[in-house]
């Protein structure tokens, strides 16, 4: 890699409509792989001849976003293995603050957005290698200037690791980190936070064993 009423929580429907406002992508890298064995971000998809997952992410934000950023401590597998290594252009946030995990990833990638300018930041994860430009689009349709989270929704669960959020929030953010929360679902009680639900459910999938990656690649 190179360097409609709403209320906290609502379920909605959305007009055809989208933001004109820049977009930033950020990538969240820096976990430790620990069920998977092996650093996700530099796995290969869709198989063993194809370019490293985070490249295909990268490259598939970049579609609909003005900048990416893959956020990934120095210290973690992501940055060792793949920063300086060619592929899509990206910039590297690399100060997050250690063992914080996905949510001091969040803190520092929506900050370093808000420094250069950008208000809003889709966030995803570098394990969710069926993640589509379409679901960027649906979410930017929900963003408001009441809304701090636009959140991806299936008819399981919440995916806060696949939403756009306000730069803004990175204040908020940090502030639960530095005391000592570290859930993502975390941020939605903290922040007014609109649902959407998605209509390609399979954009949310993330591979965190060798048999999700395994079954994916079989499918």
């Amino acid at each position: 890699m190179t360097d409609s009423e709403n209320t906290r929580g609502d379920l909605v429907d959305l007009p055809e409509s989208t933001t004109t406002a820049p977009i930033a992508g950020l990538v969240l890298a820096g976990g430790r792989s620990r069920r998977m064995g092996t650093d996700k971000a530099s796995l290969q998809w869709p198989d063993d001849t194809a370019e490293p997952m985070l490249a295909r992410i990268v490259r598939t934000v970049a579609e609909r976003c003005d900048r990416v950023y893959v956020v990934a401590a120095q210290e973690s597998s992501a940055y060792r293995l793949l920063h300086g290594t060619g592929g899509p252009e990206a910039v590297w946030v690399t100060d997050e603050e250690p063992g914080t995990g996905p949510l001091g990833g969040l803190a520092a990638g929506l900050a370093a957005a808000a420094a250069d300018g950008f208000g809003l930041g889709f966030v995803c994860a570098t394990d969710m290698p069926l993640i589509g430009p379409g679901l960027i689009d649906e979410l930017a349709r929900g963003a408001t200037p009441s809304t701090q989270a636009v959140i991806a929704h299936d008819a399981r669960r919440d995916h806060p690791m696949a939403a756009i959020y306000r730069t803004s929030s990175a204040p908020v953010v940090a502030d639960l980190v530095a005391g000592g929360e570290r859930r993502m679902l975390a941020v939605l009680d903290a922040l007014e936070t609109r649902r959407v639900p998605v209509s390609e459910p399979e954009w949310l999938t993330n591979v965190n064993a060798p048999e999700d990656l395994h079954d994916l690649r079989v499918s």
